[in-house]
């Protein structure tokens, strides 16, 4: 179904097209959140396609690693908020591959990984003629299958077998080699958001400082959001120059508890997954980097008000712990039709939150289905009503009044419906300003 913003009701295709600003807004049940979205460069997995990666994961399976491994940085950093990641592998890299007499051998995928991978092949104590193919991964036995030649050997997780010249004879074993990662260029990025487009998802990362990249990522955000009402967010680092509600600048990094350094690019990681989980009655100002016990680059108070007033997410050490100064986003040009509120994330969860649901709730109970008249109208308005109630509910709204705050209205053609709402969404206190008076 289509969906993005209108100025005039010209609309082709049906679908729910939305008007948002300071003064008004459109819509029931709210909407789940807690999907994050990477494209890596990683030494090992399937490439150029959206794998489903949860905290329960077995990623040694997936990706070749466990979670607590250098080279899976990125993904611990956002599954420590995040419920599920939609992960991309952007480069597709060399198999590494050996062979010995009567076996070739060849990783599953290309990357630095497969050169880990070794295979020993040990005659059948207890079936003489047979032999035990084994493949290890870092030493440690990862399949092992018992056959009486190569031809019969299955691929597993790993590597994939031929038979060679000769026959299947026992080895003490042979690595693998000539596995390389490869390169990365910008058509694998595009690639990763064509392949992003048709997921659901909250917020979407970039772990590099290139501007095109960002760019790039910013464009693709500004399109989910206006053009196809799709209410998402990127992450990036450095980019404050986006001025856009869809775009977070990450100002710094973290050091964590074991003396990794997760600098303001990786640190990505962890403000997308954040992001995401976040509901949208909670704001992460002054939420704690999970594990981090100091910021990478300390900021003095003026360069925080200087950065907080550029649009930038940072990090502020505090009691031996890194925290989010303040949940904002990258916009700044206040004007009439968009006030201050909208550089605010916990403002923008609740307003996408609500044109992400009035979407979904459009098009699963009313679109073809209820009639453009006094009952069908009245019915769509029982849904919005019973929707804001539940968002005033959990604090994410206040003030609202379905009886003055939605009116529901026919358009001038059969099949048009316009929706005007009235909506306050609630912000976390942030500024005390107290009056002490000494008697």
């Amino acid at each position: 179904m289509a969906g993005g913003t209108w100025t005039t009701p010209n609309k082709v295709r049906p679908g729910v097209y939305t008007q948002i600003s300071s003064q008004e807004q459109p819509i029931g049940r709210v909407g789940e959140r807690g999907t994050a979205a990477l494209g890596l460069s990683l030494s090992w997995g399937e490439p150029n396609r959206i794998l489903t990666i949860k905290p329960g994961t077995n990623l040694v399976e997936v990706l070749g690693y466990d979670v607590t491994s250098p080279k899976l940085l990125a993904v611990k950093e956002v599954l420590k908020r995040v419920g599920t990641l939609l992960l991309y592998r952007l480069n597709s890299g060399t198999q590494a591959a050996g062979s010995v007499a009567g076996l070739k051998v060849t990783a599953l995928y290309g990357g630095e990984r497969g050169n880990d991978l070794q295979i020993v092949v040990e005659n059948a104590v207890d079936d003489p003629g047979k032999f035990v193919v084994s493949t290890l991964l870092s030493g440690k036995i990862v399949d092992k299958q018992l056959v009486g030649s190569a031809a019969e050997l299955e691929p597993n997780l790993y590597v994939t077998f031929a038979p060679d010249t000769g026959d299947l004879a026992a080895t003490a074993g042979f690595a693998l080699t000539g596995g390389a990662n490869g390169t990365v260029t910008n058509q694998e990025h595009v690639d990763f958001l064509a392949a992003l487009e048709v997921q659901d998802f909250q917020t979407v990362g970039l772990l590099s400082a290139d501007p095109t990249l960002k760019s790039l990522y910013t464009a693709f955000v500004k399109r989910l959001r206006e053009q196809e009402g799709k209410k998402v967010q990127a992450v990036l680092s450095d980019y404050s120059a986006a001025d856009y509600e869809g775009v977070i600048s990450v100002k710094n990094g973290v050091v964590l508890t074991d003396g990794t350094v997760v600098d303001k690019v990786k640190a990505v990681a962890w403000v997308t997954g954040a992001t995401a989980a976040a509901a949208v009655n909670e704001s992460l100002t002054y939420a704690a980097y999970d594990e981090a016990v100091d910021t990478d680059v300390r900021l003095s108070h003026t360069e925080i008000e200087e950065a907080l007033t550029k649009g930038e997410f940072l990090f502020n050490y505090s009691g031996g712990k890194a925290v989010v100064e303040q949940d904002i986003n990258s916009f700044t040009s206040i004007e009439p039709a968009k006030a201050r509120h909208f550089s605010k994330n916990r403002v923008v969860r609740v307003l996408d939150g609500i044109a992400n649901d009035l979407k979904l709730i459009f098009e699963k109970s009313y679109i073809g289905k209820v009639d453009n008249n006094v009952d069908g109208r009245t019915l769509f308005w029982a849904e919005c009503a019973a929707y804001f109630a539940s968002l005033q509910n959990i604090g994410a709204i206040q003030n609202f009044d379905a009886n003055g705050d939605i009116v529901v209205t026919p358009g001038t053609e059969g099949d048009v419906l316009f929706v005007d709402i009235k909506v306050q969404p609630v912000d976390a206190i942030e500024k005390v300003y107290m009056k002490v008076k000494v008697v």
